[in-house]
């Protein structure tokens, strides 16, 4: 047997290389990282209640299609409440990164759909069941 052969069997019965998946866009990074710190936040509202200071940070419900996000993102960063609590530190560093994101890299990329700064403080809750159209 030819000592090439195996190394080359081999590479056949391995089958085709995967394919690798596109990187992610600009968007797909900023909603993805949008909602892994809406989720990261309410987990720390609900795990911290020891934690005073957590009740006092900026409520954090992000859109990234809303321009004051920009700003909700600063707030948050710039809170002065839980200075060297861990888990509070891990999030404002995400937001910051996400803030950078939004505000560097793929400024060109973002549309905003809407301007309207109370939404963000307010949001309306989603229904899940749809109104009856009877009464």
């Amino acid at each position: 047997m030819r000592p090439w052969l195996l190394p080359l069997l081999l590479l056949l019965l391995a089958g085709p290389p995967t394919v690798w998946p596109a990187p992610p866009t600009c968007y797909s990074r900023m909603l993805g990282l949008s909602l892994e710190i809406s989720r990261d936040f309410q987990r720390l509202q609900a795990m911290e209640p020891s934690e005073l200071c957590v009740t006092y940070l900026p409520r954090l419900y992000l859109d990234i299609h809303n321009y004051c996000v920009l700003a909700k993102l600063r707030d948050f960063v710039a809170s002065p409440h839980c200075w060297r609590v861990a888990p509070v530190d891990a999030l404002k560093d995400k937001v910051r990164k996400l803030y950078t994101i939004m505000n560097s890299f793929c400024r060109r990329d973002l549309v905003f759909l809407s301007d309207d700064c109370s939404a963000l403080d307010y949001p309306i809750p989603a229904t899940t069941v749809p109104p009856d159209p009877q009464g």
